[in-house]
């Protein structure tokens, strides 16, 4: 029973993964429009969405390693 619990937990926390690949393809649609309708601000929207990609990834990689430390500290 213990055992169910702590892979049900893994599977959440490696979840955010999953979300995270979603919101990251999200924000790059939406920097590809933008530059589209504003090339000249390219380079400042490339960095916002590339700023804003890395700090979305955090979750992932904080998912991962909850993940990792469920299934391996148990």
């Amino acid at each position: 029973m213990e055992k169910g619990l702590i892979a049900i937990g893994a599977a959440i926390a490696v979840f955010t993964g999953f979300l995270t690949g979603l919101g990251e393809a999200t924000v790059a649609a939406h920097a590809c429009d933008a530059i589209g309708k504003n090339p000249e601000a390219e380079s400042k929207i490339r960095s916002t969405m590339i700023l804003g990609i890395t700090l979305s990834e955090t979750c992932a990689i904080y998912g991962l390693f909850i993940a990792v430390l469920l299934i391996f500290a148990y």
